[in-house]
């Protein structure tokens, strides 16, 4: 099972501080693959991914003075990239 980055750089240890939920939350997210896919998430892979989703949206720090801030400059960037593109079409459980 690969547990770095999806690319072939050398992976760099990060040491994050998270709280309580933050780490339930990480974890959940693995769980869940693991119960749909049948492959669980590690919390590096969840990380990466969440790192790479923000590459694609082409943000940046420039004005941003607290995590609050950019916190929401997360989800404005988000929105915007949602409100350009038609959603994706998902498979719910139990379809094939």
């Amino acid at each position: 099972m690969n547990n770095g980055p999806s690319n072939h750089r050398a992976a760099h240890r990060v040491i994050a501080l998270l709280n309580r939920e933050q780490v339930d939350y990480l974890d959940k997210l693995g769980k869940d693959a693991q119960f749909s896919s049948g492959t669980k998430l590690s919390r590096t892979q969840i990380l990466a991914a969440m790192v790479n989703a923000l590459k694609r949206l082409h943000l940046t720090g420039e004005g941003i003075s607290t995590t609050e801030q950019f916190e929401q400059h997360i989800v404005d960037a988000i929105m915007q990239h949602r409100a350009r593109k038609p959603p994706r079409p998902t498979m719910g459980r139990g379809e094939s």
